[in-house]
């Protein structure tokens, strides 16, 4: 067949060159439509299919193809190195493959995916800025930050359950356990072949546990034992090892303990209904006369300051997960409403649309820019409490907030489980009070700042 333009008809052509003129054809405004219908009435069947090409690839022309989908807008991810890049690229592939798919039957039942721990293991991602003399593997902080917000941008519950473990328990043996136990304990847990978990929060001590732990322990030649109850012990119904904080009757200071969970007079009752966290499996724990060696309490856990060494590490974990849970809302959010119509086109071509989009985007951007500095200067040996508090502080409350514009600009359908935001505008409630609340962090930051002390 010829070319378009020759083929026209003369009159078709005239049509055109007065369009070209006008830069805009007579032909498409609704107000001509007289003059519409009598140039189609001259037509011949050739010109109308040449016309409605035309028209076709006009309209293709007019809706270019869409950006991929991705909240990395200033790529932080080139901070890494291409060896850690590949982490991360294995993380979300085993994220989106594996566990996506399984997240919500799972939240909505209230269980664990017990499957998944294969997979994890798999990626060897547990301890990995540890020691390699006891079972870690000695990489960035920024990378494992990345890696938790990769495992948040698809659940948060099962990166709660990474971090956890691999965060809290692992850390607090770390930390604040003698080298035999750190080599007897650390590489099983690196392995996933024995599971942790962290007992400090009480049923009516949350904030306040630095100093008012009513869980007792008390030595009784080379036993200890424990009395007292746990409450919002995550993985605590089918953890190996629970880190138990107690207050010792003696000294009044608090000691850490490595207990089994399968220790006589140990009890875990599931804690249920929750809007949070479904898959997480949070317990309320009592402990009746436990009887713990000497040998598993934790050596170097002489008072509360140690166990505060712990959170600080792990409170910069949580700023990570607040990152990734506004990356899941806000990505899932995108790709709604590029697909979903009002008045004839996607909603994304609103201009209040796009507002509030950029608006979520510019949260999850400083949270990001945060949070690697903060990981930046963990790796260079200078996290401090406030540093980690303030990261905290700032990504939880900006994940609230773009969790709920996620929800706006959704509608009715935001509430659905299964669209995911809903899920996430849960979760990072959770996110905003565990590992210590924006109130409580506010002070630790406000009294490096000021020099004075607002606690009391």
């Amino acid at each position: 067949m010829e070319n378009f333009w020759e083929s026209l008809s003369e009159k078709m052509k005239d049509a055109f060159e007065q369009a070209e003129k006008k830069r805009k054809s007579d032909l498409f405004k609704l107000g001509s439509l007289p003059h519409v219908l009598s140039f189609i009435r001259d037509m011949g069947p050739e010109d109308i299919l040449l016309l409605l090409d035309q028209a076709r690839k006009i309209k293709k022309r007019k809706n270019p193809k869409r950006p991929p989908i991705n909240a990395d807008f200033y790529d932080v991810k080139d901070l890494l190195t291409p060896d850690e890049q590949k982490t991360l690229d294995e993380v979300r592939a085993f994220m989106t493959s594996k566990v996506e798919p399984l997240t919500t039957e799972y939240w909505m039942n209230g269980e664990f995916p017990f499957e998944i721990i294969e997979g994890f293991k798999k990626l060897n991602i547990c301890g990995m800025t540890l020691d390699k003399k006891f079972g870690g593997q000695e990489r960035s902080n920024i990378l494992e930050g990345m890696v938790g917000a990769e495992i948040a941008r698809v659940d948060v519950s099962t990166c709660t359950f990474f971090g956890v473990h691999s965060g809290l328990a692992m850390n607090s043996i770390d930390i604040c356990g003698s080298d035999e136990q750190r080599k007897e304990f650390l590489p099983p847990m690196a392995r996933l072949e024995k599971i942790g978990a962290f007992a400090l929060t009480e049923p009516d001590v949350g904030s306040a546990a630095s100093s008012s732990l009513k869980t007792t322990c008390k030595r009784q030649g080379d036993t200890w034992v424990i009395n007292g109850e746990k409450k919002w012990i995550g993985n605590a119904t089918f953890a190996d090892y629970i880190i138990v904080w107690a207050r010792d009757e003696e000294d009044n200071q608090v000691k850490g303990f490595i207990v089994d969970r399968l220790t006589p007079g140990l009890t875990t009752e599931k804690i249920e209904d929750k809007m949070a966290l479904r898959i997480v499996q949070n317990a309320l724990i009592t402990l009746k006369d436990v009887k713990v060696k000497e040998e598993r309490r934790l050596q170097k856990a002489d008072s509360f300051r140690n166990t505060a060494e712990v959170l600080k590490k792990t409170r910069a974990g949580v700023a990570w997960q607040a990152v990734g849970c506004a990356r899941g809302a806000y990505e899932s959010t995108l790709d709604y409403t590029l697909k979903r119509e009002q008045f004839g086109r996607p909603i994304a071509g609103f201009q209040m649309t796009q507002d509030m989009l950029a608006q979520m985007l510019s949260q999850i951007t400083a949270m990001q820019c945060m949070v690697s500095r903060l990981s930046q200067l963990q790796d260079q040996g200078q996290l401090s409490d406030e540093r980690a508090s303030l990261a905290k502080v700032f990504c939880t409350v900006s994940c609230r907030q773009v969790t709920s514009m996620s929800r706006e600009l959704m509608g009715a359908n935001g509430i659905l489980i299964s669209n995911k935001v809903a899920r996430f505008l849960g979760d990072a409630e959770a996110l905003y009070s565990y590992e210590g609340t924006k109130q409580i962090n506010s002070l630790v930051v406000g009294r490096a700042i000021t020099g004075m002390s607002a606690f009391t």
